[in-house]
């Protein structure tokens, strides 16, 4: 009875698991889309990553417009720096799917992998659509989850306009 009662606390915890990192994962994308009236926006990303966390780019498109940022601080500065006030997007939207999370044994770790699909309008009105492949670390900290590292790649960015022109 204790074996069973064992595995069923560890299917819990990875299930537990399972929807923390969900949760992480849209509070995320829902923070990065604008417009968003917060002054506090910088101090709410930070809360999502551990102390020590990583952000980067893959490939030779993400590494040299992201690069790699590490530690909390500096995370939540460079993503926030893309939101307003900054004068970069003037919408933003993010559409996740494909996901794939797995939770390590003893619930204190989980990775996950998702298809991201991003809508994109700047501020000088240009319009684009991009397709990325994100993989992410997360870890329990106490009783939250948070991103200790994040990784992009891009796999596909056009201009809105050539969809509605057919030179996709």
């Amino acid at each position: 009875m204790s074996q069973a009662l064992e595995q069923l606390q560890a299917r819990l915890a990875r299930l537990e698991g399972e929807a923390s990192v969900r949760r992480l994962m849209a509070r995320y994308m829902d923070l990065c889309d604008v417009p968003r009236d917060s002054l506090a926006l910088q101090s709410e990303l930070a809360e999502l990553f551990t102390e020590d966390a990583v952000w980067e780019g893959l490939g030779a498109r993400a590494e040299q417009s992201f690069g790699r940022h590490q530690g909390r601080e500096a995370v939540a500065a460079f993503v926030a720096g893309y939101l307003p006030p900054a004068e970069h997007f003037a919408l933003n939207l993010h559409f996740i799917g494909s996901e794939s999370i797995a939770v390590e044994e003893g619930g204190e770790k989980a990775s996950g992998q998702w298809l991201m699909q991003q809508v994109s309008t700047y501020t000088d009105g240009r319009s684009e659509l991009f397709g990325t492949r994100l993989n992410l670390d997360f870890r329990r900290v106490g009783e939250a989850w948070q991103i200790s590292h994040f990784r992009t790649r891009r796999l596909l960015a056009m201009p809105l306009g050539a969809l509605a022109e057919g030179k996709a």
